[in-house]
C-alpha cells in the first residue's frame, strides 16, 4: 500500500495474527462448552451416537493425522485372485469380529465400542487413498478401538497392501465369499470345547459322545 511504512505494515499483521488468536481461543472455548455440555446431557456412553458435529471433527482430525506422503502411496500390490483369497481368509481370521465378513460392521463388538465400527463398504471409507488405508491398519486411530497391526517389516506388513485390495473389493463381495469366510472366524470356546469332544468320539471315546450331544441341548 501507498504511503503506507513498514511499521504501519507490521502493526496492522499483528493485529490480524492476534484476531486470529482470538476466534482460535473463542473457538476452542465452545468445542469445550459443548463437550462438556454432552457429557453432562448423555455422558460418555459407548452406545450413544456422535452427532454430525463430532462425526466431522473426528474425520478431520484423522485426515490430518496420517502424513501427506503417506496418504501419496499407491498399493504396490497387483491385485490377483489369490491375493484376494489370502485377504479374506487374513480379514476373517483378524478383523471380521469387529467389522463383519461383509464389512457393515454390524457385530457384537462392532456396535459397542465408540465410536461404532464404520460400514466399510460406504464412501467415507472406500474414498480413502490406498496409503490412507495402508496407514491407518499399520498404525491404528486413537482414541478408537482400531489398533495399529504394522510391524516394521516390509515383507510382513505386506498384509496390510492385501487387505487394502480387500476393503476395495468389499463392496462387490459374493455370497461364496462370505460363506467361505465364515468357516474362516474364529471359533468361541463353546465351538472350541465341542469340536475336542467330538474328536474324542472319534477317537472311541463314548462317553465324549455323551457329552457333545448333551452341549447341544439348552
Amino acid at each position: 500500500m501507498k504511503g503506507v511504512t513498514p511499521a504501519l505494515e507490521g502493526l496492522s499483521l499483528m493485529k490480524k495474527f492476534c484476531a486470529l488468536l482470538l476466534l482460535g481461543f473463542l473457538a476452542g472455548l465452545g468445542l469445550l462448552g459443548w463437550f462438556g455440555y454432552q457429557s453432562y446431557t448423555t455422558g460418555f456412553s459407548a452406545k450413544a451416537e456422535p452427532n454430525e458435529l463430532e462425526v466431522l471433527i473426528a474425520r478431520q482430525v484423522r485426515h490430518l493425522a496420517i502424513p501427506y506422503e503417506n496418504r501419496r502411496l499407491r498399493n504396490p500390490l497387483p491385485l490377483t485372485q489369490e491375493l484376494l483369497k489370502e485377504a479374506r481368509a487374513h480379514f476373517a481370521d483378524h478383523c471380521a469380529s469387529c467389522h463383519a465378513n461383509n464389512g457393515n460392521g454390524d457385530t457384537v463388538i462392532g456396535k459397542n465400542v465408540y465410536p461404532k465400527a464404520p460400514d466399510l463398504r460406504l464412501p467415507d471409507t472406500q474414498t480413502m487413498s490406498d496409503g490412507e488405508l495402508f496407514f491407518i491398519i499399520q498404525n491404528g486411530i486413537r482414541f478408537t478401538a482400531m489398533p495399529g497391526w504394522g510391524t516394521g517389516d516390509p515383507a510382513k506388513d505386506s498384509g496390510s497392501w492385501q487387505l487394502v485390495h480387500f476393503i476395495r473389493h468389499l463392496p462387490s463381495i459374493t455370497e461364496e465369499e462370505l460363506q467361505e469366510m465364515a468357516t474362516l472366524n474364529p471359533k468361541t470356546k463353546k465351538e472350541l470345547q465341542e469340536e475336542a469332544l467330538i474328536d474324542q468320539f472319534l477317537g472311541g471315546d463314548d462317553a465324549a459322545a455323551s457329552k457333545a450331544a448333551g452341549s447341544h441341548h439348552h
